[in-house]
């Protein structure tokens, strides 16, 4: 479309919110897809891409898409401010009665949003797209399993499996996350946490056809310890990364054990070494999410925002902003 066939959208229906962060070879493809599933509906809408500093040529590209589409906007942060703070930023910035979150690598299916605009419509507060199985490592697969457990165990409120945020929400949804102030929000959870209505629908991820996911082990290991834990800074998430580690041993050791007698081996030294790094675990364990909360509350006292934006691209003055 055009800059001169429409003008700039101020008051959407649906705001979809498109986190990424080097996606220079998705960019204009997903924005694309989201453009042709969004004008099946017969729906005003606007697409907010939201970088967190992208070092490649992402925000060039989608400031060209910006020139020929006044529909799509662009919030540009001044750092990287993480995969839990950017795409919260842009959802509470986003004007539309109901809010649409995904992320710009196809791990999200567009082909799903008028599902979910159709289930809205009908009521449905909050709708979710619920990944099925994939096939990923047996380490991903354990720790993501323990992931969900701990939160199953240990949470204040139950986190739907396989469920990445990637879904619609009401007007009322968003705002009731934005009066949670939470400094590093986790979306998933937050979700549930207002206790709205939430419909499932599973979907198989798309197969990628370009690119490839920012995310690698760690920073999915770091985006459950979050999920957890809260927010910390520095050192006081190390105590939980050695946690992880004696965790590792204790069950090396539990396993030596098994095999032990297949060699003449001790089973009583193997016992051991697992029972004493079993205790350093939980330990560490402890001690890692004591310092977890002691951090989130310096950064609830601190009320600072979720990102500091350096430019946006194709928001009217009237536009909505976060209070």
């Amino acid at each position: 479309m055009a800059r001169s066939d429409c003008e700039l959208v101020s008051s959407p229906e649906i705001s979809i919110c498109i986190a990424c962060r080097n996606e220079e070879e998705n960019a204009q493809a997903i924005a694309a897809a989201v453009i042709d599933a969004m004008e099946s509906v017969d729906a005003v809408f606007d697409i907010i891409f939201i970088d967190n500093e992208s070092t490649d040529r992402t925000v060039q590209i989608i400031k060209q898409i910006c020139r020929n589409d006044p529909r799509v906007k662009l919030i540009v942060n001044t750092r990287n401010f993480g995969q839990m703070r950017s795409p919260t930023h842009a959802i509470y910035e986003a004007g539309g009665n109901a809010v649409i979150s995904m992320c710009a690598d196809f791990q999200d299916a567009p082909t799903l949003l008028p599902e979910f605009v159709r289930r809205w419509r009908n009521g449905t507060p909050i709708v979710l797209g619920i990944r099925n199985s994939e096939k990923n490592s047996f380490l991903l697969r354990t720790v993501r399993g323990l992931a969900y457990a701990m939160h199953r165990r240990f949470g204040d409120y139950p986190v739907i499996p396989n469920a990445t945020g990637f879904g619609i929400y009401d007007r009322k949804v968003v705002e009731a996350m934005r009066r949670l102030n939470e400094p590093e929000p986790f979306v998933r959870g937050m979700l549930v946490e207002t206790g709205f209505e939430i419909f499932q629908i599973p979907y198989d991820r798309p197969v990628r056809s370009r690119g490839k996911s920012n995310n690698n082990f760690l920073t999915l290991l770091d985006f459950a310890l979050n999920g957890l834990a809260g927010s910390s800074k520095g050192l006081l998430r190390a105590p939980l990364y050695v946690a992880f580690l004696f965790g590792l041993l204790t069950l090396f050791c539990l396993f030596g054990a098994l095999l032990s007698p297949l060699w003449d081996g001790s089973v009583q030294l193997w016992l051991f070494a697992a029972m004493l790094e079993g205790q350093f675990t939980l330990m560490f364990l402890f001690f890692g999410l004591l310092g977890v909360q002691v951090g989130l509350i310096a950064e609830r006292t601190r009320n600072q925002p979720l990102v500091l934006e350096k430019e946006r691209i194709n928001f009217p003055n009237d536009y909505r902003r976060s209070q």
